[in-house]
């Protein structure tokens, strides 16, 4: 008689999570030879390097789309589930937006347990009920590797909308969640990691981004973005060339994720790490007592991470105090400085 075994899902795929994205060299060449028709009603494209795309549909109505999917990034099926949904409904809530539908993306192996699709399917469910965002549909191909995600629709007024383009000179810098995912994935990965470490770093992955954006909305927040598989260094960046301004980051203030430094020493780096300083590495520089571990933790491709906020200086301690009483961790980061080269500078 054969035993069943429970499969575990970060094995059946080469990288996971957003870890497992294309890299943003590859994905920046192609993108900057396409070309089509301005059209007015598009107010954010892909052209901006944004967090989602706004398509105008009245003057008080605008529509954000986006879609994000990937391969697992831990091992529980309905964990998974989860984790793909709250990152999936990230980029609407760093626009300033509110999800309202979403199309289910799946790819499944067919000689996989369908089991395992149904706890997939429920687990991403419950983050959707728990947003507010009503799945209607979806679609389904077979794949070698597990993959799942969705494309969300939500609502915004077009006058109302929160870009990465928008930090100004004197802004403070606040950051919600913590850094680490990517390398903890990677030892959850190997079957090396604690288990303090890969339950943190569930519980940050599931965790909405729902009330931290919410609460920016009250401020003055002039620029927003979610810290997602690019890393802080990459989003970072985008947030400095959008706005024709550089970031001044404090590595003592950065939040760490319990065991994500420790993965980094022994060397569980994902290859989206890698991706990721190759092509931002050239747009930091890092005092020189600013610890190597840190500097490289800021390559690290976060999944469903949180939200980076320029916000006016005067506003910023008020607006970690509003984010910590809503229940979001949140620390003040840095703050936003003239342009210089490197665009991002680390200081210890």
């Amino acid at each position: 008689m054969t035993e069943n075994k429970t499969v575990r899902l970060t094995e059946t795929v080469k990288a996971g999570g957003c870890a497992s994205k294309l890299s943003p060299a590859l994905l920046d060449g192609v993108l900057g030879k396409l070309v089509q028709p301005a059209n007015p009603r598009v107010l954010v494209g892909f052209d901006k390097a944004d967090d989602a795309g706004v398509y105008k549909m009245s003057d008080d109505l605008g529509i954000v789309q986006t879609v994000d999917f990937f391969t697992p990034v831990v091992d529980d099926p309905y964990t998974f589930g989860q984790v793909a949904a709250t990152n999936a409904l990230s980029d609407v809530y760093a626009m300033g937006g509110r999800p309202v539908s979403a199309l289910a993306m799946v790819c499944f192996p067919e000689m996989q347990d369908i089991g395992v699709l149904e706890r997939i399917l429920a687990g991403g469910l419950s983050k959707m009920i728990e947003a507010g965002c009503s799945v209607i549909g979806g679609h389904s191909i077979r794949d070698a590797e597990i993959k799942f995600g969705y494309a969300v629709t939500g609502t915004i007024h077009p006058d109302r909308i929160l870009t990465n383009s928008g930090a100004r000179v004197g802004d403070a810098l606040v950051f919600t969640k913590a850094l680490g995912t990517g390398v903890i994935s990677t030892a959850v990965k190997r079957g090396r990691a604690e288990a303090a470490w890969s339950e943190a770093a569930i519980r940050s992955m599931t965790t909405l981004n729902r009330a931290a954006s919410e609460v920016c909305l009250r401020h003055e927040v002039h620029s927003l973005t979610d810290v997602t598989g690019f890393g802080m260094a990459g989003h970072a960046r985008e947030m400095a060339l959008g706005s024709e301004v550089s970031l001044s980051i404090s590595a003592s203030c950065l939040p760490v994720l319990p065991g994500a430094l420790e993965c980094i020493r022994q060397d569980f780096i994902p290859g989206g790490l890698r991706n990721n300083r190759d092509f931002a590495g050239c747009c930091i520089d890092a005092d020189a007592d600013v610890p190597a571990d840190l500097v490289t933790l800021l390559f690290d491709p976060q999944t469903a991470g949180g939200l980076l906020v320029s916000v006016a200086a005067r506003d910023a301690d008020a607006l970690v105090d509003d984010l910590i009483a809503n229940g979001v961790p949140a620390v003040r980061l840095g703050e936003v400085i003239a342009r210089r080269h490197p665009l991002i500078h680390v200081t210890g």
